[in-house]
């Protein structure tokens, strides 16, 4: 296998396979959203309880970008990802077969944690690119990703709904069996881009985010449209079963489908950032973001308003995730996947904070709450679309 050298190019094969993949991996996220009622209902826990599983499996995630990601700039990441996909299958394995709650916590834990191949995929597209086609190929990755996200709703609802909520993740331990196998196959050698010791490599990150104040806003702004995108998924399935609708987890997954939008721009949103430029894009994003949420509030016990918002949620998501992380792997361009780290990590926590915050809505206010913290953060997007225009110049600006 040819080595691939920084601004080289990409083969075509490897951004397909690298797509895949990182679908298939960032898929362990989602599995369980279109599944927890019959996780509550399975193993006697609150709602409450199994909403937790969700923010867990994030917060895993979130862990293995600041912890894990960094390592691509020293060590290969065919490496990383051979380990990565065994702990993945080991994981869902638990899941699959877990007695209690805490087993479920604990094994999603490390789920999200070990499912982190898309955040070195998507560096690797940005940094081996010839440089015309850097933000296109990054948006090819992104969309393969997005993708995964929406076939994990819909599979694990159909497979929810005839096999049972274990039999998915016995699936999913095959798929990432299957992945290691691919990895094995074609992923090539690259050269590290960092030599020194783990402990300089993290601080090396934390350094990067203290000196370098753009990075901090390309991935808070984004964060803040991933939290609220996710508030709409935290709770659906809480939502839909109760009346008018009193669907099962299959329906949650036909509405998966609903996104498949928001796939097909995360595909071409990358092509016009540079025209575009970053802070625009992100404030369309926030704003159909905010558009999803109205029209959630006034229509959400209809389909109808539901589909148009999962769609808006998602579209603005997409805005704003491939715009500002465009911008980040392109601030430091000989640390990438330290500045992915910074840009995921902050990316994840928003996540899942939306997430947490959603489930306490729901606690408190139903649907309402849900809507209130889901507009919040796109609310808040906007604000710091206005702060990077006051700080930062003219929106013209293509950085």
């Amino acid at each position: 296998m040819k080595q691939l050298e920084p601004n080289g190019g990409i083969p075509r094969h490897l951004l397909l396979m690298m797509a895949v993949l990182a679908g298939f991996t960032v898929a362990n996220l989602y599995y369980n959203q279109a599944l927890l009622e019959l996780i509550s209902q399975g193993i006697g826990i609150t709602q409450a309880e199994a909403n937790l599983i969700t923010v867990i499996t994030q917060v895993g995630y979130a862990l293995g970008l600041l912890f894990i990601v960094p390592l691509a700039d020293m060590v290969p990441v065919r490496r990383i990802t051979m380990l990565a996909m065994s702990v993945a299958a080991a994981s869902a394995l638990s899941i699959a077969y877990a007695q209690n709650v805490w087993l479920i916590w604990a094994a999603s834990l490390t789920l999200g944690l070990s499912s982190i191949m898309p955040q070195l995929y998507i560096p690797m597209a940005t940094l081996y690119s010839r440089p015309e086609n850097k933000s296109r190929n990054m948006g090819y990755v992104a969309s393969g990703l997005l993708t995964g996200i929406l076939s994990a709703r819909v599979i694990s609802g159909y497979v929810g709904e005839w096999l049972g909520w274990r039999a998915m993740f016995i699936i999913v331990a095959v798929l990432m069996l299957l992945g290691l196998i691919v990895t094995l196959v074609m992923m090539p050698q690259m050269r590290p881009l960092f030599h020194g010791t783990y402990r300089q490599l993290m601080r090396s990150v934390g350094r990067i985010f203290i000196h370098h104040p753009r990075i901090r806003l390309y991935s808070l702004r984004p964060a803040l449209g991933f939290g609220s995108v996710l508030s709409v998924w935290s709770c659906l399935a809480f939502h839909l079963a109760e009346p008018p609708f009193e669907a099962g987890s299959d329906m949650v997954g036909m509405l998966g489908l609903c996104g498949v939008v928001g796939a097909v721009a995360a595909s071409g949103v990358g092509k016009y950032v540079p025209r575009v430029g970053i802070l625009r894009m992100s404030v369309i994003g926030a704003s159909c973001q905010l558009s999803a949420w109205i029209v959630v509030y006034i229509f959400g016990y209809t389909y109808g308003g539901i589909i148009a918002a999962i769609i808006l949620a998602d579209i603005g998501a997409q805005c704003q995730q491939i715009s500002n992380q465009s911008g980040c792997l392109q601030e430091l361009p000989e640390a990438t996947n330290r500045v992915n780290t910074i840009f995921m990590t902050t990316l994840f926590t928003g996540g899942s904070l939306g997430t947490l915050l959603s489930g306490i809505g729901w606690s408190h206010d139903g649907w309402t709450g849900v809507c209130f913290v889901g507009a919040s953060f796109a609310i808040l997007s906007l604000l710091l679309s206005g702060y990077d225009q006051m700080v930062y110049g003219p929106s013209k600006r293509k950085r």
